[in-house]
């Protein structure tokens, strides 16, 4: 599978084998960028995206080794996240898909986070996870696979926010 991300400020991609094996994970970051603004402005996160996405999926295919013949479908994360950033994700993955006639699977940004941690053990259910990422900090009560209650969450700022406006207070560099 080549999968795709782009709900930020990063562009990245990484091809899976057999849903645990990393072959390639390629990420493009903005950090030096969003620096001279002090954090995320979001229209330039989308124009960057637009610059690397093909770049970094042919690095990550290249790394990978593999051909778009090799794939048996295309991931992208469909949200939530910054909408401009997102559909570059999207268009991309769309048109991969197309091209080669593949699957498209659309993944919940806040589920990739959860989901991510088989790569290093199975999960077992119910669950509970604490999801902690730049834009989000949620409590989530799994029953069972692909069941998501979100039970609960910040009410104002994530973790995330919270660590940038302290920095920002406190005059540290970007990323806080």
């Amino acid at each position: 599978i080549l999968a795709i991300e782009t709900s930020c400020d990063e562009t990245s991609a990484a091809v899976i084998k057999n849903g645990n094996e990393i072959l390639s994970n390629i990420v493009s970051t903005q950090i030096d960028i969003h620096k001279r603004f002090g954090g995320v402005v979001p229209e330039v996160a989308s124009r960057l995206h637009v610059e690397q996405i093909t770049l970094v999926i042919e690095e990550a295919m290249s790394k990978a080794n593999v051909d778009y013949t090799d794939l048996s479908a295309i991931a992208v994360t469909e949200g939530p996240g910054l909408v401009g950033a997102l559909l570059i994700g999207v268009n991309a993955a769309k048109a991969i898909a197309f091209a080669h006639d593949l699957p498209l699977i659309g993944v919940h940004h806040i589920a990739g986070h959860i989901y991510a941690n088989r790569l290093i053990q199975e999960l077992h259910f119910p669950l509970l996870a604490l999801v902690v990422s730049g834009g989000h900090t949620e409590l989530v009560y799994m029953k069972e696979d692909g069941e998501f209650e979100v039970i609960g969450e910040t009410r104002d700022d994530a973790a995330g926010e919270a660590y940038d406006k302290v920095a920002r207070t406190l005059k540290l560099p970007y990323p806080g």
